[in-house]
């Protein structure tokens, strides 16, 4: 850390910090930590156009997920990626309507909820069974991020409570633990709000005079520019001079919304494109500086009514994803799905060109993507749109399209993700039946 009246400046990995035996870095290093990052996807995916025809590392990438190679973009994530096909959340299927709640809530439980606008009752969410093993290694346990707000209160779907369609973390199965989507408060909360010793004062001050937290601590990192090597410094000037753009847009780009909507739907953002963009970089560099070590994401609520036309998609995402089989839907939902896939694909190849140790934060990192049902007119919880990226530090091996047996319980894959991280885990939710077999070859 370096740090100053009211900032304090989380660091990347550099050589010049690796632990010292005898007066000399160590030769042997501590093995890189592993990390967790669970994205979530609203109203489902146009399956059609997603799921690979064939099995195995040579699968030819369909059209929802083109944006994982993308020359133009400096994306090449193929091999990084594994496209699971097969797998089943059946306890997210409700009695009657209220599939998006059911799917929601169930997301990384796999715990079956019951209607109430009340009295919510889940279960642990796989992203803080890890952190309650690893969490005490960081500032933060864990975080949760998301693009649209939401509370725990009201009728959100069919007679399901807001904190089923607007959470997928749950501490216990009391306790929904709300998401962060103002990228303000995230900087800040990662930076200068996190100095114990920052007075409201100097936070006020700092924000009305523009200052750039880099500011601050600017005498600490000339003397530690002088400490380090050409490749530490070069690293330290390039991280330094993301986070000083980061955060200028972070400050610069907040505006007030145009009018009022309702609280699922509502954001600070106008430019829903922008505020991703920034929700992305600050998950990167949450890892990047092992603030935390799992982080949860819900790209929108569950049933979003997000307008994608400034994509060429207009009208509202869940009406849409009702396709009814017209032609002129499908088309939609591609470009949607497309479009989500390619912000999910800026994300993997950060991870990937942020060093960590040996290898890279995407080598030590898995990074699960799904949505709450798999096609969106059917609201079926069987053969899920599931990618997990990353090594996780060796226990997966992407780069392959793996189908399962039809209707295997995703339980079974996040036992296998806790067991990485060393949590003993013999079941999880409500009907995993072991660890899934096939995630390394």
């Amino acid at each position: 850390m370096l740090g100053g009246a009211g900032a304090l400046i989380a660091l990347p990995w550099l050589e010049a910090l690796a632990p010292k035996v005898g007066g000399r870095a160590s030769a042997a290093p501590m093995p890189s930590p592993l990390r967790a990052l669970f994205y979530y996807l609203p109203c489902g995916i146009h399956m059609p156009s997603w799921t690979p025809a064939s099995e195995g590392p040579d699968y030819a990438l369909t059209k929802i997920l083109a944006p994982l190679v993308d020359a133009n973009a400096m994306v090449d994530l193929k091999g990084d990626v594994l496209v699971l096909s097969g797998l089943a959340n059946l306890p997210a299927k409700p009695e009657g309507p209220g599939d998006h709640a059911g799917g929601t809530s169930a997301f990384l439980t796999c715990t079956h909820v019951l209607k109430s606008e009340v009295d919510f009752v889940n279960n642990i969410s796989i992203d803080q069974l890890i952190a309650n093993q690893i969490g005490d290694a960081t500032p933060h346990r864990s975080l949760q991020f998301g693009t649209a707000s939401g509370g725990t209160m009201g009728n959100c779907d069919s007679g399901y409570s807001c904190a089923y369609t607007s959470n997928i973390s749950w501490a216990d199965p009391k306790t929904p633990l709300p998401k962060l989507s103002d990228p303000q408060v995230i900087f800040d909360l990662l930076f200068s709000g996190f100095d114990p010793d920052a007075t409201a004062e100097q936070l006020a001050i700092r924000h009305a005079n523009r200052l750039s937290v880099i500011d601050y601590a600017n005498d600490q990192v000339l003397d530690l520019q002088k400490k380090l090597g050409k490749t530490d410094r070069d690293k330290l000037e390039q991280y330094l001079t993301g986070l000083r753009d980061l955060e200028k847009r972070v400050s610069n780009e907040k505006t007030e919304a145009v009018c009022e909507l309702p609280a699922m739907f509502s954001g600070a953002y106008q430019d829903h494109a922008t505020h991703v963009d920034l929700m992305t970089e600050l998950m990167v560099l949450s890892l990047q500086c092992d603030q935390t070590r799992v982080i949860s994401f819900m790209l929108e609520n569950a049933g979003s009514g997000r307008d994608h036309a400034f994509i060429g998609a207009p009208g509202a995402h869940h009406e849409i994803s009702h396709h009814q089989d017209l032609p002129e839907n499908f088309a939609k939902l591609e470009i949607i799905d497309t479009w989500e896939v390619a912000q999910f694909a800026k994300l993997l190849q950060k991870l990937k060109d942020s060093p960590d140790g040996d290898g890279t934060l995407l080598d030590n990192t898995v990074v699960y993507l799904s949505s709450e049902i798999a096609d969106g007119n059917a609201h079926n919880h069987d053969d899920l749109p599931v990618l997990v990226a990353g090594k996780l530090g060796g226990a997966i091996t992407p780069g392959r399209h793996l189908k399962v047996p039809d209707k295997t319980p995703l339980a079974n894959l996040f036992i296998s993700i806790a067991e990485a991280f060393e949590v003993p885990t013999p079941s999880f939710g409500d009907d995993s039946t072991g660890p899934l077999a096939g995630l390394k070859v």
